[in-house]
């Protein structure tokens, strides 16, 4: 604790990253990274952009995203807004959205830990919504009556770290429950074979769609994130951004996301790569004796009878393997695998035949 620290710091658990080790030979599957690269169109675009015109300010509405995203959905570029990465769109929302004279905001007890961190720096109070035993999001659970007003509610879908998805019907059914408070979807992982919300946003002002293009896209080192709403939301959050930093996408950023989302074929062709991995992952996972949820995300959340998820994690890094293991109550036993190549999840299963004997 240092002397010179604000009032709030010390009380502070900021948000816990996966290891960002770049030893020689490791096999990094704990960040859920495309384990493809960026579609070529986006090397182009950034070599392009890459010019005289950096010593200017970038387009601080970053009008040609937008449209991209706009055109991609088929909606107003004015229900699109773009952050530095979906972490910061998120901060955004929970300062936009959620402060709201002391109400609680609704969370699954088990979903992206952010969250929790978001809340406790905005001074936010949390109700937490137990998941089911099999660990799915229960839609009826977030209807009401409530115990007193929420501020919102939020939750990923297809959810962090199990990977469980909630149908659109049932995404549709919440925000009509609660019309007159923010429902914010997180659908960082939606394009590895869930439905985006975004079809409803027309019927639902209230729903809010946050998505990334670090996952699908394969952007994670160029931080690119957006959300998606009604206009009057939209408008909410650049007034937060313009009061807290006017230009969070610099210019090859938004280049690069602009040429990403303007190359469908390459984009489909990675992620239906990933999905059949995920489910090759799945088997071989079983075949080892390990449970696994049914996941539509880029990772696969396995937990085995026999071994302690700890241990199986700290035993796979002493093997130069990179997994996620949330020392959390309910959760402690399993492991967070991200879906790499065949060839990774070759050696992943070696190194755990060769752990478990």
């Amino acid at each position: 604790m240092s002397r010179y620290w604000g009032d709030e710091v010390a009380s502070l658990s900021p948000y816990v990253a996966g290891e960002q080790s770049k030893a020689e030979g490791l096999l990094k599957l704990n960040t859920n990274e495309n384990p493809y690269g960026p579609s070529p169109r986006v090397i182009e675009a950034i070599g392009q952009a890459a010019g005289p015109n950096l010593r200017l300010y970038p387009d601080n509405t970053s009008k040609a995203l937008r449209q991209a995203v706009g055109q991609l959905y088929d909606i107003d570029p004015d229900c699109v807004f773009a952050g530095n990465g979906s972490d910061e769109v998120l901060a955004h929302v929970f300062k936009a959205l959620f402060r709201r004279q002391g109400r609680p905001l609704l969370l699954p007890d088990i979903t992206y830990s952010f969250y929790r961190t978001y809340c406790q720096l905005y001074d936010i109070p949390v109700q937490l919504v137990p998941l089911s035993d099999d660990f799915a999001i229960v839609p009826d659970d977030y209807a009401g009556p409530h115990r007193q007003p929420p501020a919102g509610i939020i939750f990923s879908n297809p959810n962090a770290p199990t990977g469980r998805v909630l149908a659109l019907a049932e995404i549709a059914g919440i925000a009509a429950a609660n019309a007159d408070i923010p429902v914010v979807v997180d659908e960082a992982y939606v394009d590895f074979g869930a439905e985006s919300a975004v079809t409803l946003l027309e019927q639902r002002p209230n729903l809010v769609v946050v998505q990334t293009l670090s996952k699908s896209r394969s952007l994670a080192g160029m931080r690119v994130g957006l959300a998606i709403s009604s206009p009057t939301i939209i408008e909410g959050l650049n007034r937060v951004k313009d009061s807290f930093n006017s230009y969070p996408l610099d210019t090859l950023a938004q280049a690069a996301a602009v040429a990403a989302l303007e190359d469908p074929s390459y984009f489909d062709e990675t992620r239906q790569a990933i999905m059949r991995e995920r489910d090759d992952l799945t088997q071989q996972l079983a075949a080892l004796g390990f449970e696994v949820l049914p996941s539509m995300a880029n990772f696969v959340f396995a937990r085995h009878p026999q071994h302690d998820g700890g241990e199986l994690a700290r035993a796979l890094r002493a093997q130069n393997v990179l997994v996620r293991h949330f020392n959390l109550p309910r959760i402690d036993q399993f492991l967070r695998i991200t879906v790499g190549t065949p060839d990774d999840s070759r050696r992943l299963c070696s190194v755990l035949k060769r752990i478990m004997g």
